[in-house]
């Protein structure tokens, strides 16, 4: 009854339905902190692991780098705008996102195919000796 400190249907199903789609929109938006980790500095790759017109996928680090033309490098999140999926290693130029099939630019991140409409959060790198270093 209410005023007595017990709940009656329509606040026990409020309560669950708030519950459930606080739930719901957890899962579905990216972590800023996954999808721009704090890499500042650090060698992400080895040039000779990045080849033109591919890239490497850097797990650990949540990182992909791309090669789009000989000696240029690029390096973007690995976490998908779309759902935060993880993005695959780069190939002809694309990095594509096996969950729900988006592609992104390589020398870019720019989606070029949905459903993400967002681009990837990219870092500033150079080549520094062997290695591929953020700026």
């Amino acid at each position: 009854m209410p005023g007595d400190g017990s709940y009656g249907r329509r606040e026990m199903l409020g309560a669950a339905g708030v519950a459930v789609c606080g739930v719901a929109l957890a899962g579905c938006g990216t972590d800023d902190a996954k999808a721009r980790p704090n890499i500042k500095g650090k060698v992400i790759a080895k040039v000779a692991d990045v080849p033109v017109g591919g890239g490497k996928l850097v797990e650990d680090l949540n990182v992909v780098v791309t090669q789009p033309t000989q000696g240029v490098y690029k390096a973007f999140s690995a976490t998908c705008t779309h759902k935060g999926c993880k993005v695959g290693t780069p190939k002809d130029n694309v990095i594509r996102c096996p969950c729900h099939g988006s592609e992104f630019a390589a020398d870019s991140g720019k989606p070029t195919k949905g459903p993400a409409t967002a681009p990837l959060a990219s870092f500033q790198v150079k080549a520094e000796g062997d290695g591929i270093v953020v700026v």
